[in-house]
């Protein structure tokens, strides 16, 4: 059974249609990019699979549960987490603490006097492991505005990894990034999915190319084509579309 699907997804907004019949099954394990031109919806369908919207008509069933309507948070019990575009941590406490709030959020702990976190041994080492998965073991005391721009994107996806979730959602990962920044991105993002479902969202084609085992084609609200990497890259209506002569 796949671990996600979205059957027949269609999106408009006051008569705007933005979506206009989206297809997709996701195994476990896959890492499943979404490319396409501006405009073409990916952000409106990503936004559709993490809950922030809901489906004009259509279903995503995420382990063969239909969650079309079910907000985010609920989501993210079930075993889904996102990351955004734009960074979203909390800046002014420290990256281990950014982390241990998400950690202790899976355990369903919230603050109380009887219950704190730093007593409880197996929450601090998870938080730790987290951040040694994505390379910021050495800046566990920092607060988390002091970090560079790359570190700080590396500390999302240590909270996204922090509910343990079995997919990940990635919003343009390297969206900013240096050449320098993506290639160790792109070397954490390989590192903390293995074994966990991924779709990603990303303009930058190399990523795309050097992580996904499938790509999907968005274009106009519909599925252009989807396919292993080469199958895409050899594609004469996604060259004509999107992604045009230069990768031939």
């Amino acid at each position: 059974m796949p671990i996600l699907e979205a059957k027949g997804i269609h999106k408009d907004f006051s008569g705007l249609e933005v979506l206009t019949g989206v297809d997709f099954q996701l195994a476990a394990g896959e890492r499943f990019a979404i490319i396409g031109p501006n405009g073409a919806g990916k952000t409106t369908l990503f936004n559709i699979l993490s809950g922030a919207f809901s489906p004009t008509r259509g279903n995503v069933l995420f382990k063969g549960e239909d969650i079309s309507r079910k907000p985010p948070h609920l989501r993210n019990r079930l075993g889904m987490s996102r990351s955004f575009q734009i960074t979203n941590v909390f800046k002014e406490i420290s990256v281990f603490d950014n982390v241990l709030a998400g950690v202790r959020s899976r355990e369903g702990l919230r603050c109380h006097y009887l219950r704190r976190p730093f007593k409880n041994r197996g929450l601090l080492e998870r938080t730790d492991e987290i951040l040694m998965q994505v390379g910021l073991e050495n800046e566990r005391d920092t607060p988390a505005h002091e970090l560079a721009y790359g570190q700080q994107r590396a500390l999302e996806m240590g909270i996204t990894l922090s509910t343990a979730p079995d997919l990940i959602l990635l919003d343009e990962p390297t969206a900013g990034m240096s050449r320098q920044e993506t290639e160790d991105a792109v070397q954490m993002i390989r590192r903390v999915t293995e074994s966990k479902a991924c779709i990603i969202i990303e303009h930058d084609m190399n990523v795309v190319f050097s992580l996904a085992d499938r790509i999907s084609v968005l274009h106009y609200g519909v599925i252009l084509a989807c396919g292993l990497p080469e199958e895409i890259r050899n594609d004469q209506r996604v060259k004509d579309a999107y992604l045009g002569q230069d990768n031939q």
